[in-house]
């Protein structure tokens, strides 16, 4: 099916149904033939961005996106019902199935780096490589670091969290932080600027400059909703994964070729994560780039990730 997508590049795109309730929307773009890359969104909930094919060369690489469960143009919308990890991950290997992929490279970053690292542990088979940006291990002190008041993020971000926090009590755990955030988004009266105030928090601190605008007046209600509330869903289960799992069962995949990229300022996602990550698995690559933030888009960020996209897979492209 041809897409009218905004992306040109965008040559298919469907609805797969993954068990009674919910449907995922998927679309591939660049090289049917190129190698699969799978590409992972963040959030949770953040959908896939408008433009997030930009580090793979479209005539390499064969790009497969998705909309995650609840967000995006997968329905229903906003549903936390039999939304978790693991349905994630089931998805991820449904989609592979279904598209009859053998094997291919998984690209991630922030919470897609997460999954990425998950899946990649349960099906190490089919993974070529993996490429992760901002890791983040699920881990207690990845949840207290950005949502608690000593956490890292609200100690360099004291405005900003002040903000994001006036219209809740005052609380030392990001679980009870995260029940209060629910209560508040299920209110009629004060549902939305709360969602827009979880949203706004992440947009101030993924940047190594702080924008001069919310990011909440960049995006749309969708966006914010859907970010918000699966993210708050996400974290107040501490991402349904139990406590050092990844690390704790990162022998799996060590010899995975594994490309590691992270800002020296990272607010959301802590570069200890990503350190630790790469000393568990040896033969890893890890760029920290010291000019940088979270964002994706941060210029060095996304030099390096291109670079890695040009120069680490594309030799393995198969013709046609």
């Amino acid at each position: 099916m041809h897409s009218n997508s905004s992306s040109k590049t965008v040559y298919d795109q469907q609805k797969l149904d993954v068990g009674s309730l919910h449907s995922i929307h998927i679309e591939q773009s660049g090289n049917p033939d190129g190698i699969p890359v799978l590409y992972l969104h963040g959030g949770p909930g953040a959908g896939l961005g408008r433009h997030y094919q930009w580090p793979f060369e479209r005539s390499k690489y064969r790009i497969i996106g998705f909309d995650q469960r609840g967000c995006g143009r997968s329905s229903p919308f906003g549903s936390t019902e039999e939304n978790t990890t693991d349905f994630l991950l089931q998805d991820i290997e449904m989609i592979r199935q279904h598209l009859k992929i053998e094997k291919w490279i998984v690209f991630g970053g922030s919470w897609g780096s997460t999954l990425a690292l998950l899946y990649s542990i349960k099906h190490p088979k089919t993974v070529i490589g993996l490429v992760l940006r901002g890791v983040f291990l699920a881990r207690i002190e990845d949840f207290e670091w950005f949502l608690t008041p000593s956490g890292g993020a609200a100690q360099v971000f004291p405005d900003a969290y002040s903000r994001f926090t006036r219209a809740i009590k005052t609380s030392n755990t990001y679980t009870d932080i995260c029940a209060q955030f629910i209560d508040l988004f299920k209110n009629e009266k004060l549902g939305f600027p709360a969602l827009q105030d979880w949203y706004n928090w992440e947009g101030c601190i993924s940047r190594l400059v702080m924008s001069q605008m919310d990011a909440s007046d960049l995006s749309t209600n969708q966006q914010i909703k859907s970010l918000a509330l699966l993210e708050c869903h996400y974290v107040q289960n501490q991402c349904f994964i139990s406590e050092g799992f990844i690390l704790n069962n990162i022998d799996v995949i060590q010899d995975i070729p594994c490309h590691i990229v992270h800002g020296r300022y990272d607010m959301v996602c802590k570069v200890e994560g990503a350190y630790a990550l790469h000393r568990a698995l040896p033969k890893s690559q890890l760029s920290i780039v010291n000019n940088a933030g979270h964002s994706m888009s941060e210029s060095g960020i996304a030099k390096r990730l291109v670079h890695i996209m040009q120069t680490c897979f594309a030799q393995n492209i198969s013709t046609p």
